[in-house]
């Protein structure tokens, strides 16, 4: 594990980084804060690695973080001090992916360019994210009042590899699970679920916001969007609004819903 851990990030490098790309932009502000709170668990991850294969070797004392550590990966689960500020997961494989899923996201944003997709559950606050983004699109209508934006969203036929510019506003974002129902992709509506299977991936997602704080359009069903399967108001992100021919109430009763992550 700590031959595969990514190495801290240099925050003068990023702060440069940040600097050229536009340190005042809402975006980057929020990526900002992603990268310190990734900066912590790297560090604490690497920390804790290097000081088990010390304390086997003998050379420093086993102290009862460390033997609890130890424990939990050897049974294949994420260790109490490292779940502290970090992400739920079933088992320390899945956590220690995500780790570095995560980590290559913001690494890439930062240090090559920013993503034309986004993966909207590799954030630590994906409603920041959301946020970010509606300030970003107020910003750049000069007039627009931020608590007059709201947010809309269109599901587009394409896969994350057929997206190759980012959109003109708002943002592109994938890894979103349909649960309790199918998609149809060529209509880009809900449909009822295929037998056995629980979960449908859907196409990316086009999120953008609009100078309106008018009602939605009544027959669109307002569906939930939550981080992980266990459906806590911890875990929920926001709403997003999907296309279908049965009225809401259908998949209300269906209890369909979103979810960034179904491992």
């Amino acid at each position: 594990m700590l031959s595969k851990m990514p190495p801290p990030y240099d925050l003068f490098e990023v702060r440069e980084r940040l600097r050229l790309m536009g340190h005042t932009s809402s975006m980057n502000i929020f990526l900002r804060q992603e990268i310190d709170r990734m900066q912590r668990i790297i560090i604490l991850v690497r920390t804790t690695l290097k000081d088990l294969l010390l304390a086997i070797e003998g050379t420093i004392i086993m102290s009862e973080q460390l033997r609890d550590a130890l424990d939990n990966i050897f049974n294949a689960r994420v260790p109490t001090v490292w779940k502290r500020g970090s992400w739920l997961s079933t088992s320390l494989g899945f956590w220690f992916s995500e780790l570095l899923e995560r980590n290559q996201q913001f690494h890439n944003w930062c240090f090559i360019g920013r993503p034309v997709v986004f993966w909207m559950s590799g954030f630590f606050n994906p409603q920041g994210f959301l946020t970010a983004m509606k300030q970003e699109v107020a910003r750049a209508h000069q007039g627009w009042a931020l608590d007059q934006v709201t947010m809309h969203n269109d599901v587009l036929k394409l896969g994350v590899e057929e997206c190759k510019k980012p959109p003109k506003e708002g943002v592109f974002v994938e890894g979103l699970f349909v649960d309790g129902a199918g998609w149809d992709r060529k209509l880009s509506r809900l449909i009822e679920a295929t037998n056995k299977v629980l979960y449908v991936l859907l196409p990316v997602v086009h999120i953008y916001a609009v100078n309106s704080v008018a009602p939605k359009n009544p027959k669109l069903y307002t569906c939930p969007v939550y981080k992980k399967i266990n459906r806590t108001d911890l875990n929920y992100i926001t709403a997003l609004w999907l296309q279908s021919q049965k009225p809401p109430d259908h998949w209300i009763l269906r209890g369909v819903a979103l979810l960034c992550d179904i491992k």
